[in-house]
């Protein structure tokens, strides 16, 4: 598989959650067919981009381990992706941004090109990854111009990934051709079924 890479974005892998529904375990470090699960995502991101971090809340120094910089959320108590969206954001070196969930191990190896496309072909501020009806908002291309936004609409103790897309201008983008490179691994059964695969 031929990864395409985009000059000029920072990735950040999203491995700052709570993993409730793996049992309260961090996700991103479970074993995969033979690696941690954020390992492949690594792998398949890193490629795409010139500059990587990981957004992790626990184990840093095992996410450290991986080779990349490690950066934890401001906001205490693991309030959701927004959180690691402000953090890379902030730290990022670059003007385009985009962020993938460490429990996708599939990702796209062309998700960057095709989100960047878009984005600068409809003037967004955002663009994020679709397949169906069902837009996957983790994955998202994003400018940095939106980090003053993203700050004040935590700051007011909103959370909802939603409602924060709803005030700028988005940009929905088909991959219906690589459904399946979406699928993510929630719970300890998923993975199971998954490492057969």
């Amino acid at each position: 598989m031929t990864m395409v890479q985009s000059s000029g974005i920072t990735g950040i892998v999203l491995a700052g959650g709570r993993g409730t529904r793996m049992g309260t375990v961090d996700k991103g470090l479970q074993p995969f067919r033979g690696k941690p699960m954020v390992a492949h995502v690594v792998e398949r991101l890193a490629p795409q981009v010139e500059e990587l971090m990981i957004n992790a809340n626990q184990n840093l120094d095992a996410y450290g381990g991986l080779g990349y910089r490690v950066i934890a959320d401001e906001i205490e108590g693991f309030v959701g992706p927004l959180a690691g969206f402000e953090r890379g954001l902030t730290h990022a070196t670059h003007d385009l941004v985009v962020t993938a969930p460490c429990d996708s191990p599939f990702l796209p190896a062309d998700l960057v090109a095709r989100l960047r496309t878009a984005l600068e072909r409809n003037a967004a501020e955002l663009a994020v990854a679709k397949t169906g009806d069902q837009a996957h908002p983790v994955f998202c291309l994003m400018r940095r111009s939106v980090l003053p936004s993203l700050k004040a609409f935590l700051g007011r103790g909103e959370r909802k990934i939603d409602r924060w897309y709803a005030a700028h201008r988005v940009v929905e983008v088909s991959f219906d051709d690589e459904e399946d490179a979406f699928r993510n691994i929630n719970t300890l059964e998923e993975k199971a079924q998954l490492e057969k695969d």
